[in-house]
């Protein structure tokens, strides 16, 4: 970087004599027999002796060590001849030390022919301290890869460094003289400039101001870090101003990259904490949908084989072959109109195979579309009145990824960006299938657990009796009520035993699913059995817990009671079962104290019984616990509301039935097993 001279002509100013200040540059002069004729304050800071000290001396005497003195005069004889001579030579100070002195020598001659020998000297240290100032100086300039410009008062470039002229992608020869805007048109000016009269106003420094555009470089918009400090000379006069320059593009990519991948792991923090709440197909599709935006797209969409969500069941997606999937979930991270062109949730779409959501689940792979172009926006919307609804949205970015789990295609996640400019990239993508696979897998769980649900239920509802309305002067009402969630092994039955003899039998197997209904199964079968022997309630519950022990790791509660209306009394034995209700003709309601017992299956234990008055009119209550028992509270809490509920019900026991169901579980956890019997008379 070199100094330039402004639009005047003149160089960049500069403080008068601001070097030689620093050389303290002396001046002696000697005669042509080598006397000192002439010595300057100069040469008294040098050397330590006064004008009165020095003059008339002979220096080779005077100030050359003898050491030194034969050299002295050759040099001497030299100059005096004509020659001229330049370089360090050691010198006596007052102190008796020896100081290197650098030396510029000519000859003089005076107005009458004399000659006389005129010497320049300076401390030979300031001089090497100057020359390695400089020397560093220039290499830092021209070799740093930080670009160094240097302007005038005016704003006008004096001078740029090689790494400034690769960032602007301009020489130096082409901003001399010229401001900032006139050269770098791309370039914010009047924001640079602002900046330079404050540095030059105030003379604090600016650090690290950004600044982003485009150079001559032509490399597109960068980044750049700007640093600007104003120059004064010794006397503090203000010369002009530094401005040291670095393209930080790269690193506000990578910070803008971090950033980004802070936000991913929020997302994908989230769907952990939100997707899979429930084992419900359509909730986990709109957790999904709603986790996606608007952090990875402004509108998303999820869509599930017409097999998995009607059937349980994935078919194979053939090539050539159209495919139906169903809307599950719809969402956008704004209002927009473009939500009117998805698939409305609920409704059955098929889609033909040249569609991309097609090809997504028939390939079992991501498929992106960067830049969505017309022909493009044709294979995504699903008509034409669609498509032209998110190209008037701005659509212009386009992902698709697999619901995959257990190795099978459940269905796809479909991502648009509209607002947010940046299309879809890798990272992106891969963020999307992460979010697909944790929802897959939980929609996958959803699909296996309604499959055994269903089977569950099916299989319990098929082993249950259907309880007649009236038995032997009973009036008998029943209710099987499935948990919202996994199906248990309650169960209940009405077996007549002769004349005027009715059991009722309630009970409720551990455990939750298919296994639960089909042990419920055998129990509801071996009690049907033993109660043909007519056998007691205490020794049917003993013979039924034997039973119980050969099923396994099986346990089971259980409630038999005998209504016998000849005689006008009602045995009951329990197996760890809840005591039921009995509600008396006179609207007093109680809790009926059998004898508890252990559950079937633990064995070795005797059961006890206890028998209760039915006189006409007398309603008796058996359940299981799914109707008493809540989360949070005792079980003693729910007991009280059931007595409390019944307690002088005059409803019909079907209507009562209802009511209670719908009083104590109206969104049940847990199976529910009631039976209603009231006398007549």
């Amino acid at each position: 970087m070199r100094v330039h001279p402004d639009s005047s002509g003149d160089e960049m100013p500069a403080a008068p004599g601001a070097l030689l200040d620093l050389l303290r540059v002396a001046a002696v002069v000697l005669d042509g027999e080598g006397w000192i004729v002439l010595w300057s304050p100069e040469a008294e800071r040098l050397l330590g002796y006064t004008a009165e000290e020095a003059l008339g001396q002979r220096a080779d005497h005077f100030l050359v060590s003898s050491a030194q003195r034969d050299r002295g005069r050759e040099l001497f004889a030299q100059v005096r001849a004509g020659e001229h001579w330049a370089g360090v030579f050691p010198l006596r100070h007052k102190d008796g030390s020896e100081r290197p002195v650098e030396f510029r020598t000519m000859r003089l001659h005076d107005s009458r022919g004399e000659v006389h020998m005129l010497g320049l000297a300076t401390d030979a240290r300031t001089v090497r301290g100057v020359e390695r100032d400089l020397a560093l100086s220039h290499i830092l300039i021209a070799q740093t890869p930080v670009g160094i410009g240097v302007f005038d008062t005016r704003l006008r470039w004096v001078g740029v460094n090689p790494a400034l002229e690769q960032i602007n992608g301009l020489p130096e020869s082409a901003v001399v003289g010229r401001r900032i805007g006139e050269v770098l048109p791309e370039l914010d000016a009047r924001v640079i400039e602002e900046r330079m009269r404050r540095v030059l106003e105030t003379g604090r420094p600016l650090l690290d101001q950004q600044t982003v555009g485009a150079t001559a470089a032509g490399s597109g918009q960068r980044a750049f870090s700007e640093s600007y400090h104003r120059i004064e000379d010794a006397r503090g006069r203000v010369l002009g101003l530094a401005m040291a320059i670095i393209d930080v593009t790269e690193r506000e990519r990578a910070a803008a990259e971090v950033v980004r991948a802070r936000e991913q792991l929020s997302v994908i923090a989230d769907a952990g904490a939100r997707i899979g709440s429930t084992l419900d197909l359509w909730q986990t599709a709109r957790e999904l949908a709603d986790v996606t935006v608007p952090h990875l797209a402004d509108l998303a969409a999820v869509d599930l084989l017409e097999s998995v969500v009607a059937h349980g069941m994935v078919a194979p997606v053939m090539a050539d072959t159209h495919v139906e999937f169903r809307a599950l979930a719809v969402a956008s991270g704004y209002p927009t109109d473009a939500i009117r062109a998805a698939d409305p949730v609920g409704q059955l779409a098929v889609y033909s195979p040249s569609r991309l959501i097609t090809e997504c689940v028939r390939e079992a792979e991501p498929c992106r579309v960067e830049h969505v172009d017309a022909a493009t926006m044709r294979r995504i919307a699903r008509d034409t009145h669609a498509a032209k609804v998110l190209r008037e949205a701005g659509v212009h970015s386009y992902l698709a990824v697999p619901l995959r789990a257990r190795g099978e295609v459940l269905g796809t996640l479909s991502l648009l960006r509209t607002r947010n400019e940046r299309p879809f990239d890798d990272s992106d993508q891969v963020l999307a299938c992460e979010l697909a696979t944790r929802a897959a897998m939980c929609i996958d769980n959803a699909r296996l657990y309604g499959r055994e649900r269903t089977a569950a239920l099916t299989l319990q509802r098929s082993l249950l009796p259907t309880a007649p309305a009236r038995h032997e002067g009973l009036d008998i009402a029943a209710r099987y009520l499935p948990a919202l969630s996994e199906v248990g092994g309650d169960w209940y039955d009405v077996l007549p035993l002769g004349p005027g003899r009715t059991a009722l039998v309630v009970g409720d197997v551990m455990g939750k699913g298919v296994q639960a209904a089909a042990i419920m199964g055998q129990l509801s079968t071996a009690t049907r059995a033993l109660a043909r022997l007519d056998l007691p309630p205490a020794e049917l519950l003993r013979h039924l817990d034997d039973i119980t022990d050969s099923l396994g790791d099986t346990i089971a509660t259980c409630l038999y009671a005998v209504c016998d209306l000849r005689r006008g009394r009602c045995v009951l034995s329990s197996a760890g079962h809840l005591p039921p209700v009995l509600l008396r003709p006179d609207g007093k309601a109680e809790l009926v104290e059998v004898p508890p017992g252990v559950p079937l299956g633990v064995g070795g234990a005797d059961f006890g019984t206890v028998e209760v008055d039915l006189t006409p009119g007398t309603l008796l209550a058996l359940y299981t616990d799914g109707l008493v028992e809540n989360r949070g509270e005792p079980i003693d809490a729910g007991l009280t509301n059931l007595t409390r509920l019944l307690r002088g019900s005059r409803l019909p026991l079907e209507r009562m039935g209802d009511m209670l169901l719908r009083t104590l579980r109206p969104e049940p956890d847990d199976d529910v097993a009631l039976v209603l019997v009231r006398t007549r008379a």
